[in-house]
């Protein structure tokens, strides 16, 4: 039994729809750092070369720096000066800023899927302990796969830099030999194909590491075989309340038939009652009964339809009144006589129907039914 226990705590079942949907919940979604720095290394990069007039600004203004005292020679002021840093720093963060935040948002969406959540952002005291935090850092497996990851980008990074540099080294031993714009444009040369072959490592780096991420967080979120029969209990429901539920559905179904083969039994109504298209009542009545009037047929939706239609055919009295309609649907059943409180109501609507199928002309009468049996569509009373 004790080994029976241990398995079923064992976490070795995928995580389940509703454990992934949960952890979505709680702001836990497939992230990572390394195709971060990737992405946003890569566009930035691009970007530069794509708007080379920014480096001319930027070049103008450092020059601009190491010139004391323009403002007072010109008598301009140096307002002016601020302006311009001012509007070139709004330039940059417009042009750089606003496009790497939304290369930002593309790479969480590919990576791990877009998810906001309050949950994520509530303050967690246990991240506060320090002996937790180093556990976490030199005692567990993340934390031994960060130190890999460190070390790989320094060996793959210095190695291409390495390999990069001395390809070029006869080059850059020559640099301080030439003028200022000769060895600006040798670097110019080489500079390019180093961060390519650096982005080409950082690629593989975030490659890796977004499938270690994905492997940790599904890990994180494995199941035992109690947490699924847990999770089912909360989803279905304990079998109690199951057994209930479909007791009521058996109940409900038996109703609708009821209803629908009630239908056939207009042919011994007297009148019916209506509301006007979605209830509809048929009343059984002698004239001199000494006995209630009795519900011979009832329906809802496409059966109180049907009740209409085949009642039309039968040349059967109607009255529409929807709330002696709904009172005389929730609160009398089939084959059964109405209840005392509606008949003061129902005598009402029998003699109207009576003296019109007599070819008298008169108006609709104000029938009032009682307030506690008022109910709206869905059979609840009004408050």
């Amino acid at each position: 039994m004790a080994e029976d226990k241990d398995e079923s705590q064992e976490k070795t079942q995928e995580p389940t729809a509703r454990r992934l949907e949960k952890a979505r919940e709680d702001g836990k979604v497939v992230s990572s750092k390394e195709m971060y720095v990737f992405t946003i290394l890569a566009f930035g990069v691009m970007l530069m070369y794509s708007t080379p007039y920014f480096v001319a600004d930027f070049l103008k203004m450092t020059q601009s720096f190491f010139r004391f005292g323009p403002e007072v020679i010109g008598g301009t002021s140096p307002i002016g000066s601020i302006k311009t840093v001012m509007s070139f720093v709004i330039k940059f963060v417009l042009t750089f800023s606003i496009p790497i935040l939304i290369v930002c948002l593309i790479t969480q969406f590919l990576v791990g899927g877009l998810n906001f959540s309050i949950k994520s952002i509530h303050w967690k005291f246990e991240k506060m302990d320090p002996i937790k935090g180093a556990k976490k850092i030199f005692f567990s497996a993340k934390g031994a796969v960060e130190l890999g990851k460190a070390l790989l980008k320094v060996f793959l990074l210095g190695t291409i830099s390495v390999f990069v540099l001395k390809a070029y080294l006869p080059e850059v031993t020559n640099l301080p030999s030439a003028n200022i714009f000769s060895a600006l444009n040798r670097l110019v040369s080489f500079f390019p194909i180093l961060i390519i072959c650096l982005l080409f490592a950082l690629l593989l780096i975030a490659i890796i590491d977004v499938a270690w991420q994905k492997y940790d967080y599904i890990k994180s979120l494995r199941m035992s075989h109690q947490d699924i029969k847990d999770e089912y209990k909360e989803t279905d429901g304990q079998p109690e309340v199951k057994q209930k539920i479909r007791k009521l559905q058996i109940q409900a179904a038996s109703k609708a038939h009821k209803e629908s083969a009630s239908v056939e039994n207009l042919s011994d109504a007297t009148a019916i009652i209506t509301n006007p298209t979605h209830f509809a009542v048929a009343l059984k009545y002698e004239v001199g009964d000494d006995k209630a009037p009795i519900i011979i047929a009832k329906g809802k939706g496409k059966n109180a339809q049907e009740i209409i239609k085949k009642a039309k055919k039968l040349n059967i009295g109607n009255l529409r009144n929807p709330e002696l309609a709904r009172a005389l649907y929730f609160t009398c059943e089939i084959g059964e006589e109405i209840m005392d409180k509606l008949y003061n109501a129902v005598a009402i609507a029998l003699a109207y129907i009576y003296k019109m199928d007599n070819g008298e002309n008169i108006e609709t009468p104000e029938i009032q039914v009682p307030e506690d049996l008022i109910f709206n569509e869905f059979g609840k009373q009004d408050v």
